[in-house]
């Protein structure tokens, strides 16, 4: 009896030994299985991601956009747009054609992790080498605004997060003209955008908390502007200014003859603006200055007597101190209803000629809690009044 209870008791002792490796085995061909799918998954993704994005972009309206590749980064939350293009259908444009609306070498979009130590979850976006071609003839005010919102809901599926932080490496901005004589392409180069605390990941107090610091360069000169703004409030909320200078004229001269039939030997150009914008309302100035200004004389009978006309106004007009031409236009006003005070402007370029030098620097006047910065009358406001004019709604 002993010996039968004992075989038993081995017998059975062996089953069970033999029941646990199955089920390891079992267990190690799930692990195994999902190893195998997720590397599957893994190799597909950004196939699948590609035709995601393509898909999406097929939605804007007289527009082919096109992916040329996408690259996934897993273990920083992020995918990679690799040689975006968008070009306008329509125009005799089409599909192959050599001047896209906007096209990038990658679009970089992410979780923002250190915003994850203050409790948020919020997205980065980098874009490298971007272009943006504004071609005339192509777009209408209507056609514009209805193209800006559709590229903004593209960016939102393309980024389901709330953006914070977005920056533009190496950037272009071009205005081309093929219709002029010369044709134009003026250009805003190297430009470097970046756009921070966007959906006030900082929680700060401060009334204008996001801020966007923009650097370029333009034929000879530089571009720089720094705006700081509430991107929660409905109506635009913001302080800006903006300068550009140093800019060779020589370099324009294409421009120049295009648009107003001279050119010049020798031109210095720069232009200083503020602006600060709350409830709807707007206030600020645009300042022109110009120095050495001498035009080319040359051509037909006619042009030269224009040419020599231009030439001495702008000698007649020029400060003989500093050599330079100088106004100051102020607009303000709604931002459906602005206002652009000419004789004031008129005004400035006299001042400037004949009493005081206008600075060629921005003037740190304007802000959102002083949108007027207008203190005194020029003597032809005095005579003539504000001469305001609105500007034409299109």
């Amino acid at each position: 009896m002993y010996n039968q209870r004992s075989e038993e008791a081995a017998i059975r002792n062996l089953k069970v030994k033999n029941r646990k490796p199955k089920g390891k085995k079992k267990l190690k061909i799930v692990l195994v299985s999902i190893v195998v799918l997720l590397i599957i998954f893994r190799l597909f993704l950004p196939a699948i991601v590609l035709h995601f994005v393509n898909k999406k972009l097929s939605t804007i309206k007289e527009y082919y956009g096109h992916v040329e590749d996408i690259d996934i980064a897993l273990l920083r939350g992020a995918y990679i747009i690799n040689d975006i293009k968008l070009v306008k259908i329509g125009n005799n444009q089409g599909k192959s054609d050599t001047v896209p609306f906007f096209k990038a070498s990658s679009i970089d979009l992410s979780v923002q992790w250190k915003a994850i130590f203050k409790r948020r979850i919020v997205g980065e976006i980098y874009v490298e080498n971007p272009v943006i071609n504004f071609v005339k003839g192509k777009h209408n005010e209507e056609d514009a605004k209805a193209d800006t919102a559709d590229f903004r809901r593209i960016i939102k599926d393309l980024m389901p997060l709330t953006i914070n932080h977005f920056e533009i490496t190496n950037g272009e901005i071009h205005y081309l003209d093929p219709f002029s004589t010369p044709k134009l392409d003026l250009a805003l180069k190297e430009l470097k955008i970046v756009a921070s605390n966007l959906s006030n990941v900082n929680d700060s107090n401060k009334v204008l908390p996001a801020n966007v610091i923009a650097n370029g360069k333009a034929y000879g000169g530089t571009f720089h502007l720094s705006t700081d703004f509430d991107a929660f409030q409905e109506k635009p909320t913001f302080d800006m200014n903006a300068e550009i200078k140093n800019v060779n004229l020589v370099l324009l001269n294409d421009f120049l003859q295009a648009y107003a039939k001279f050119e010049v030997t020798e031109g210095n150009f720069g232009l200083y603006t503020e602006f600060a914008g709350k409830d709807g309302g707007f206030g600020g100035y645009v300042k022109p200055v110009i120095k050495h200004f001498k035009v080319k004389k040359e051509g037909t009978f006619n042009e030269r007597f224009y040419e020599t006309i231009i030439g001495a106004s702008a000698s007649l007009l020029k400060n003989h101190n500093t050599n330079e031409i100088a106004t100051k236009v102020d607009i303000k006003g709604k931002f459906n209803d602005p206002t652009i005070n000419l004789w004031r402007a008129t005004g400035f370029v006299l001042r400037n000629a004949f009493v005081h030098a206008l600075k060629p620097s921005i003037d740190n006047t304007i802000n959102i809690h002083k949108l007027d910065d207008v203190t005194d009358k020029t003597f032809l406001e005095k005579i003539f009044g504000n001469g305001k004019h609105k500007k034409k709604k299109h």
